[in-house]
């Protein structure tokens, strides 16, 4: 890793850059996954989350890049590791924002559930929307079905009927997704009324926004309530495999709203479009699991190694790349 090292630092061609770095940000959700790996099952949900971060900050520094957090693990007072405005990188490099979720599902971990990853977004400066760490109102779905932001607030029938006529098929072969919480009763209601199929999951929604864009996955539609930051890291994922993503921030008291002002935020009602959470241009996104799931599969560990699965995106080229990786713990790193 030394040579590559030597190497990214006199490339001169930024597109060779853009290409090298797309490859190096498998390292860090890697280091996370892995790291994170060793606390499944294990019931402690703040030395699962305190392993990956550790990992990834790690990791992230060891990169050729002037980077700044922007999605993090929360403003600097509440998170001591990859807050908010953190300075990551060697500061050698392109300047570039970074979105990141060292261990989206903490609680999935701590139990030993499905579909727990180590999640990050790069991009240039900008690129990404400051949402502060309260709740957004999601809906996704993939390319080829237009939706508009009134859909946000509207009834949920009329995304599942025009879904339903671009996949040329009925309401009722549609499959959508929600987090299983109380908040979502009465979504859930309603679109059980409608004659669509439900699945339910525990957490990872950032998992299910990108399922939603996925030709290849069962899922149709993501809907409801889940964190403002995921909602920027699948946009971020959107912007590389292409789909739909809708975004309004959820308050549930005048502090979240006074965050958001700090951040930059003053219109609370309104309803972000991908482009607005995730500006298209010279994403990179990569995420590896660290449990298996639907996306992708775990972190499979043996004595002396392991096994990791990610998957890396480029939205200038479209690229998406499914990487297997086996890891030696025997060897030094180089």
């Amino acid at each position: 890793m030394a040579y590559m090292k030597d190497h990214l630092s006199s490339v001169v061609d930024p597109s060779l850059m853009d290409r090298s770095l797309t490859l190096e940000i498998i390292r860090v959700t890697e280091a996370a996954a892995l790291a994170a790996s060793t606390q499944v099952g294990r019931g402690d949900e703040d030395e699962a989350d305190r392993a990956a971060v550790d990992s990834m900050r790690k990791t992230l520094n060891s990169l050729d890049i002037n980077g700044t957090v922007v999605i993090g693990e929360g403003e600097r007072d509440e998170a001591p590791m990859l807050y908010i405005g953190e300075k990551v990188g060697s500061g050698d490099g392109p300047e570039v924002d970074i979105a990141l979720d060292p261990l989206e599902g903490t609680s999935i971990t701590a139990c030993g559930g499905q579909n727990a990853m180590a999640v990050l977004a790069m991009a240039d400066k900008g690129s990404f929307l400051n949402a502060p760490d309260v709740y957004m109102k999601k809906l996704a779905i993939g390319a080829g079905v237009p939706i508009y932001p009134e859909d946000l607030d509207a009834p949920i029938i009329n995304v599942l009927e025009r879904a339903a006529k671009a996949k040329g098929g009925t309401i009722q072969d549609l499959m959508v997704c929600i987090l299983d919480r109380p908040r979502h009763k009465e979504l859930i209601a309603e679109v059980r009324k409608t004659g669509a199929r439900i699945t339910l999951i525990q957490d990872g929604d950032v998992a299910a926004a990108i399922s939603a864009a996925d030709p290849q996955s069962a899922i149709d539609v993501y809907v409801g309530i889940g964190g403002a930051p995921e909602g920027v890291l699948a946009a971020a994922a959107l912007q590389c495999i292409g789909g739909c993503l809708l975004g309004k921030l959820v308050f549930r008291n005048d502090g979240e709203r006074a965050r958001a002002v700090k951040v930059g935020i003053t219109d609370y009602d309104k309803i972000y479009t991908l482009n607005e959470l995730a500006k298209p241009n010279n994403v990179m996104f990569a995420a590896t699991g660290v449990t298996d799931g639907t996306m992708l599969p775990g972190v499979h560990r043996y004595p002396h190694g392991a096994t990791t699965h990610s998957i890396v995106m480029r939205s200038k080229t479209g690229t998406i790349r499914r990487i297997e990786t086996r890891h030696d713990f025997t060897r030094k790193p180089a």
